[in-house]
């Protein structure tokens, strides 16, 4: 066995061919043609994403421990969307081509040169285009009927935010924390997982006194960059670009966006901005309710400053990949291995009998760690050396061996995925050799 020699190959092409052979990720409605812009996830892209969602979920509440969580309808009101602005600014400028009537963002295409698809030189104006999806309520399909499925996550937490303040009886600052589905009829959605009609979003909105905000403005900006190294993306290949004016979202007093180097370029994970208290205040006018805070300290009544963090899951899923894929040379071949840290690989080891007259023993091994509640797999199928190369390429961090020797000496062979040594293992000190291995990385 020689070194591995390392190289990081990922393009967009290797991980959606990835992503459909090993069950990760597929094209939503593929017998039928594909529905552009959504897709269906496997087996272990539903576990990657699960650790993505708790890695998460431990970050924020370690940051900050007074963070309570919500879980709002996917279905809102005109009103609240009216207030929120979305009506109104929620929008991608488009043209169309009038030859071949390709349709694009106007940030995609150059308008001085001919269309990409068909050659001719033929635009429409520039026009603005909601992204929201519109839909009617009830039987009725008029003006009072109707209703958006949620473009963000955000909105559901403001609207509920004095229903929290007053049933969990929290004091700002304080947070509140929402993970679930958005949706935003993009132009052209683009760079598979990277831009989507359907996503999942993770986001915080912090609640703080308007003379703290700054202050926790950069506390977030910071604990959220750092997440990114937490679990395991290289931090040479992030960065926190802070917005320039001409960029800031309506709502927003500041933004700084935590950015990772694609292979097409620096773009945005994640979002953290300042949004004043914009939303409260808006709501509070369109809804003709109080949202105020009262404080005991001033006897006066406030609208909190909020701060919000947001990043999407799917965005992530796909940057943890590009980040993860590597192309190694071992013994003259090329070994695909996905680098994920131990904590967010789907799956965590590999039980393999070395031949079928030890499957008997190893099913023992595999039985007792699933029900310790370990995400593992048992693997039994084909040589010894293809079983190591299927599970480098989804990821996972040690493959345990019961071979010849396992039933005299009570130990295991178990096969690091990057550095390829091998140990043995006492098979009565597994469950530390795991838990060792996920607290470490």
């Amino acid at each position: 066995m020689t070194t591995p020699t390392n190289s990081s190959a990922a393009t967009l092409e290797k991980l959606v061919a990835l992503c459909k052979r090993r069950g990760f990720v597929y094209q939503s409605a593929e017998i039928y043609g594909g529905l552009n812009g959504v897709y269906d996830f496997g087996h272990l892209g539903y576990l990657l994403k699960e650790n993505i969602k708790q890695s998460w979920k431990q970050a924020i509440t370690t940051t900050e421990p007074n963070i309570v969580f919500l879980d709002g309808s996917l279905l809102g009101a005109a009103d609240v969307w009216k207030a929120s602005g979305h009506v109104e600014h929620f929008s991608d400028p488009m043209v169309d081509c009038m030859n071949c009537k390709h349709r694009y963002r106007t940030d995609d295409v150059d308008l001085e040169r001919a269309c990409p698809h068909c050659g001719k030189k033929a635009w429409t104006a520039a026009r603005q285009f909601n992204m929201m999806f519109q839909t009617n309520l009830g039987a009725a399909a008029d003006q009072a009927s109707v209703a958006y499925l949620r473009p963000e996550t955000a909105q559901s937490i403001f609207i509920n935010f004095k229903n929290v303040l007053s049933t969990y009886r929290v004091k700002v600052p304080f947070g509140i924390a929402q993970i679930g589905k958005a949706f935003r009829n993009e132009i052209t959605p683009k760079q598979f997982l990277f831009r989507m009609r359907e996503f999942e979003q993770m986001e915080l909105e912090w609640f703080c006194k308007p003379e703290n905000s700054a202050y926790y403005f950069e506390r977030w900006s910071q604990a959220r960059k750092d997440f990114f190294s937490s679990i395991g993306i290289n931090p040479e290949r992030i960065r926190l670009r802070p917005h320039e004016k001409n960029e800031l979202s309506h709502y927003s007093v500041a933004c700084n966006d935590v950015e990772y180097r694609f292979p097409f370029g620096w773009k945005e994970l994640e979002g953290i901005a300042h949004r004043g208290n914009y939303d409260l205040s808006q709501h509070s006018k369109f809804s003709g309710k109080d949202l105020g805070v009262y404080d005991e300290e001033t006897k006066q009544t406030y609208l909190p400053d909020v701060v919000e963090s947001s990043v999407g899951v799917d965005r992530l899923f796909l940057t943890l990949l590009f980040d993860a894929y590597y192309e190694d040379v071992v013994d003259n071949e090329t070994r695909v291995v996905l680098r994920f840290s131990p904590k967010i690989a789907p799956i965590k080891a590999a039980i393999m009998p070395l031949t079928k007259k030890q499957t008997e023993a190893a099913e023992k091994i595999y039985a007792d760690l699933r029900r310790k509640g370990y995400q593992i797999q048992f693997d039994e199928s084909g040589s010894i050396g293809k079983r190591y190369r299927r599970q480098d390429e989804i990821g996972t961090p040690v493959c345990f061996t019961y071979d010849f020797d396992s039933e005299n000496d009570h130990k295991v062979t178990a096969r690091n995925r990057d550095t390829l040594t091998q140990e043995r293992i006492a098979i009565d000190q597994l469950e530390q050799y795991l838990d060792a291995m996920l607290k470490n990385r």
